[in-house]
Formats: structure tokens, C-alpha cells, sequence
């Protein structure tokens, strides 16, 4: 008999900007819900909200990223159409060159297929610790009734066969070949629905109903539940017998973080004892599971925290941060195409952040690849190391004319490590606040898009500010 897959911790993780679901609504002469939305600022995207989540959920548990066999990582479209979307990630995170995975894709069931298929791998003993992470970004098109409710966010758990205050129980799935939201191979914006009521009654409900039904006869103490217009959670769980969902927070907090809503939405409720049921529903099909705490799980306290914060935006930020509103004029093309040949020297330090400490005299160099030799006393031999991911600030500037696609202000810092390294990184945000001294943590953000490509790199933030910039 196979033991279930326990979870040893989770994190999470939110984008920058919130806008109240009115403000999108009135802008179409519509009236919105109550709710708000959680957008991300054109510096992060699906992968920098996974890495987050991820580094969260590595800390809650205790594990050290070394340690992980595998990262298992579901997005309905990853940042690369086709590229190294899995390897930047795992890159990021410092994970093994030998740990594997899988990348999912394709609809929001897909935080739900990386989940499954780490919890298998776990069961198997292929994988000791696995890492899943589940996160989206969507773009919903201009007009339709899904700018009020789409949002993003994304969610990790560290699984292994013991330890941890959880396990992965049952599991139930249907498979309907019937269309729910979608987009096409060229397009950008997920479309609506053909017809909302019709989905409702003859897709949604019949499907949510039927897989709940076999969660409800487990006795749940909480639920999360997929609610694609703000309304039909509520309707599912009272067709279910069930109270208000755990999920109604995040949904209300950060809108339908698409891949990553469901075990998001059931994220909060594994900070108490019981049992939860958790649907994910997409791309025509629809799995439950149920996740039963013996106590609270590492991480899980932290997660509405976590996601309440952010700073106002308006619709004309929130247009120009998804590109659906671009201005006019050339942008400055980089040299060569990144992620290329001619980076491959680099690009594992610079998504590592990694430095070359010296043999001789102990200190760090930044970059190693373009100081092979100590800076400080003419050594030769550098041993890589990850740099810490906090500092404080030496100097900065604040760029006030920048060259597309450069935003301006830009601020950009020297920042004095914990370990005693100094290097020179943009600071999110537009500076405000900024000063000699001021403690910054380093974050994963997109720094360009170029070619079709999304280039990646460091950032420090605030710790004044937060995630709110």
C-alpha cells in the first residue's frame, strides 16, 4: 500500500497593482462588483510571481532549494511560447541542473495537473521532495465582462512521502469535451463566453455538482471552489451543501488567478486542522481533490497577508502593464537576442545571482564571468557562490529620461550585500522614497521583452515599500 504525499510547506505570492472592478466596469459605462483585481506592473509576469511564490514555500518548509528532485510548475500560457520557460524558472530558484519536472500548459487546469503529477512522481520515489508551483497572469480582452474578474497571483507547495502537517487524499476527475474561456494560437487576450447563461447551466454547474458530490461525502470543513463570474461560487457551494468557500477571499482579494486559483483558493483554509476540498476547473476538465491537515500548514497564515498587498493603479496603467495599450515609437533593439549562445557563460549567474568569492582574500567579485581575477588582491582562483538577496543602498540615481522599452523613472542602485558583496541593480518602483541606507531585498523581474522573448534578471525592492511597488 502506497503512503499518501504530505506537504512539508507552502507559499504565495501576488502582483503589484489593484484596481477595484468598478473602476474597469465604468470605463465601459457598465456597473462592477465590489470586488478588486491584482494585475502585474510590466516588470513581473506568470514566472516572477511563480519564483516568489516558490521561495516562499522553499522557506516555509525549511528546505533548501538543493535538496528539491524536481519542480513541477503549472501556467495556462508560460512566458516563453516555446523556449525555456521550466529551465529559467528552476534556473532562478537555484534548483539542480539534474532535478526534472514537467511544465503544464494549455488551460487553468493546469496548476492542478502539476499538483497530481508531483504528487505521483512522490508516490513513486522518483521524486524525494518535489516543488509544484501554480501560477497565471491572464489578459482578458478589452471590453468583456472578464476584465472585472481576471486577475493573477500564483502558489507553491514543497511535497515529500513524510514529514509535514498534510496529505494529498482523494482525488476525482471528469473530462467534458465542452469550451469554457479560451484563446487562440496568435492571440494575447483570453476570449468571454459564447453564452453565459447557458454555460452556466448546462457546463459549470452539472460538472462542479457531480465532482463535488464525491468531495462532500469526505465531510469537508472548507472548500475552494472555481467562480469564473463572481457569482456561481456561491451558487456551486450552496448546491453542494456547503458554506462560504475559503476561496470567496482570494477571489475578492486578487480576482481568478486562472491556473493558480484553485489551490490558492485553498490555501488559506490549510491554517487550521480539517479537511478541504479543493475543484479545479478548465479546458474541459474538472478534478477534485481533498487535502486533510493534521495541524496548520508552514506558509499558510501568511497567504491573505501576502496577497492584500499592492497599490492602486488605473485602467490606463492597468492597459499599459498588459500591453493592450502601447504607445508609439521605435524601441532601442538589444545587441543580440538574449538567452542566446553568446550569454550562456552568464545567464546562469545572472539568474542565480551567483559571485566569484576569492581563494585568497575572501572577496566577492559580481559578475565572475566578466572579473575572472579578484578585484581586490589580483587572485585567480573564484569560487562561484550565491549572493545574499538582501542589502542596503550605497548610492543611486534616478534616471529620468530612458530609451524604450525602458520606463521612466528608472532608479538604479548600488547596493552594499549582507555578505559583503557590492553590485549595481534597477530598483522597482519609481524611486519615491529612495535613500542612502535604505534596506533592499532582491526579487526576480522581467526586465525587457525582446524578440518574442522575456529577458529576466534582479531587482531590489524596497523593503519600505513592500511588494506594493
Amino acid at each position: 500500500m502506497t503512503s499518501p504525499t504530505r506537504i512539508l510547506g507552502l507559499g504565495s505570492s501576488a502582483p503589484s497593482l489593484r484596481i477595484a472592478a468598478a473602476d474597469i466596469a465604468a470605463s465601459w459605462d457598465r456597473s462592477g462588483g465590489r470586488s478588486q483585481i491584482a494585475a502585474c506592473a510590466p516588470d513581473e509576469d506568470t514566472l516572477t510571481l511563480a519564483a516568489a511564490a516558490a521561495q516562499a514555500a522553499l522557506l516555509a518548509a525549511g528546505i533548501d532549494a538543493s535538496t528539491v528532485d524536481g519542480l513541477w510548475w503549472g501556467t495556462t500560457r508560460p512566458p516563453f511560447a516555446e523556449g525555456p520557460s521550466h529551465a529559467v524558472l528552476a534556473s532562478s530558484l537555484s534548483l539542480s541542473d539534474h532535478a526534472g519536472g514537467a511544465l503544464f500548459a494549455g488551460s487553468t487546469h493546469a496548476g492542478m495537473d502539476a499538483l497530481l503529477s508531483a504528487t505521483d512522481a512522490v508516490t513513486a520515489g522518483s521524486a524525494r521532495v518535489a516543488l509544484v508551483v501554480a501560477s497565471d497572469a491572464l489578459v482578458p480582452g478589452l471590453g468583456t465582462s472578464f476584465e472585472t474578474r481576471c486577475g493573477a497571483g500564483a502558489v507553491a507547495f514543497v511535497l515529500a512521502a513524510s514529514g509535514g502537517t498534510a496529505t494529498i487524499a482523494a482525488r476525482v476527475t471528469r473530462t467534458h469535451p465542452l469550451l469554457d474561456r479560451y484563446r487562440g494560437d496568435n492571440e494575447s487576450a483570453t476570449r468571454d463566453l459564447y453564452d453565459p447563461r447557458l454555460f452556466r447551466e448546462e457546463i459549470f454547474l452539472p460538472v462542479i455538482g457531480e465532482v463535488g458530490t464525491h468531495l462532500a461525502a469526505l465531510d469537508p470543513t472548507a472548500w475552494s471552489l472555481p467562480d469564473p463570474d463572481g457569482r456561481l461560487g456561491a451558487v456551486a457551494a450552496k448546491l453542494l451543501g456547503a458554506s462560504t468557500p475559503s476561496s470567496a477571499d482570494v477571489y475578492g482579494c486578487i480576482g481568478d488567478s486562472g491556473a493558480a486559483a484553485a489551490l490558492l483558493g485553498a490555501a488559506p483554509a490549510l491554517d487550521v486542522a480539517g479537511t478541504v476540498a479543493v475543484i479545479a476547473f478548465g479546458g474541459g476538465r474538472t478534478t477534485g481533490i481533498t487535502i486533510s491537515a493534521e495541524a496548520p500548514v508552514p506558509g499558510a497564515a501568511a497567504v491573505l497577508a501576502t496577497l492584500a498587498e499592492g497599490r492602486p493603479a488605473t485602467y490606463a496603467a492597468l492597459l499599459r502593464a498588459r500591453a493592450q495599450l502601447v504607445a508609439s515609437g521605435e524601441t532601442i533593439p538589444m545587441g543580440v537576442p538574449p538567452e542566446s549562445a553568446l550569454f550562456a557563460r552568464g545567464a546562469t549567474e545572472m539568474l542565480q545571482m551567483l559571485g566569484g568569492r576569492c581563494a585568497d582574500c575572501g572577496t566577492i567579485n559580481t559578475p565572475p564571468s566578466i572579473h575572472p581575477v579578484c578585484l581586490s588582491c589580483g587572485g585567480s582562483k573564484l569560487d562561484a557562490v550565491p549572493l545574499a538577496r538582501h542589502g542596503i543602498v550605497h548610492t543611486f540615481v534616478i534616471n529620468q529620461t530612458m530609451p524604450a522599452p525602458f520606463v521612466a523613472p528608472l532608479p538604479i542602485a548600488v547596493i552594499d550585500l549582507d555578505d559583503g558583496a557590492r553590485i549595481m541593480l534597477q530598483v522597482v518602483g519609481d524611486g519615491t522614497g529612495l535613500e542612502i541606507g535604505t534596506h533592499v531585498d532582491l526579487v526576480l523581474r522581467r526586465y525587457a521583452h525582446e524578440r518574442g522573448v522575456p529577458v529576466y534578471g534582479w531587482k531590489a525592492r524596497s523593503r519600505t515599500t513592500g511588494a506594493s511597488s
